[in-house]
């Protein structure tokens, strides 16, 4: 009976950990030059003062040479940081129509605080065109006072 149960759990674990991210589009009638396939989290909670990777793989139906990315990162609702980016800075350039990945590490400070968090982001390419934009919830867990040596 424990050994069921601890398959079980393991089973829970395994699946919650590979959970999709949900995403959701900003304007829902709005038909996107650029459609998000998959949003991943390494790891999925972010633990602070490590590196987290945030991998986006995307479609697209037409050639990108440029543009940029806007993220806007909320804490419960209330804006706490903003960037722009190059696209090409985060995918190789020019991207194919086609499948491509937008990848981006990032290691937050250890003072970040856990909890609920929304990652919107804008792409536009290189004329100010907006060719996506949508949002996804994460989440930031508690930082570990035990030394990883």
């Amino acid at each position: 009976m424990d050994r069921q149960l601890m398959l079980f759990a393991c089973f829970l674990l395994l699946v919650s950990s590979t959970q999709a991210i949900g995403v959701k589009y900003c304007d829902k009638k709005k038909n996107y030059a650029v459609t998000i396939q998959q949003v991943k989290i390494i790891p999925d909670p972010v633990v602070t003062g490590k590196p987290a990777t945030f991998n986006i793989s995307a479609v697209t139906g037409q050639a990108v040479y440029g543009g940029k990315v806007v993220i806007n990162v909320a804490y419960f609702g209330v804006p706490v940081h903003q960037e722009t980016r190059d696209v090409c800075e985060e995918v190789s350039c020019p991207i194919a129509a086609g499948d491509f990945v937008l990848s981006h590490t990032q290691t937050l400070p250890s003072f970040t605080p856990p909890g609920s968090y929304t990652l919107k982001m804008t792409m536009e390419d290189k004329n100010n065109e907006e060719l996506t934009c949508f949002s996804f919830n994460f989440k930031i867990g508690f930082h570990s006072l035990v030394s990883d040596s």
